[in-house]
């Protein structure tokens, strides 16, 4: 699965209007309750990548949690770190 082309690349982050790309990575910073709400998030996002085969840097404060998705592989941000984004918001 190749890097999205710049213009691909904008079209699909706005289907994502929360995230932003920081240093090269689809990165957003969730805030939840407290601490538990929070890590149970964190559980439902480690289901949701392992059955993608697909594993964000996850960032955990308190009650914050930042998740940070690129392909290594392919160098880039591809459908992957998008597809794991939107299953992401919806766990929220």
């Amino acid at each position: 699965m190749a890097a999205f082309s710049p213009a691909e690349f904008a079209s699909q982050l706005k289907s994502l209007p929360a995230w932003r790309v920081e240093a090269g990575e689809l990165v957003r910073t969730f805030s939840f309750a407290d601490f538990l709400a929070a890590m149970r998030f964190v559980n439902e996002v480690a289901v949701a990548a392992q059955a993608a085969d697909h594993h964000p840097d996850i960032d955990i404060r308190y009650n914050k949690v930042r998740l940070g998705l690129v392909t290594h592989s392919e160098g880039g941000i591809t459908a992957l770190d998008f597809a794991l984004a939107a299953a992401s918001d919806k766990l929220a």
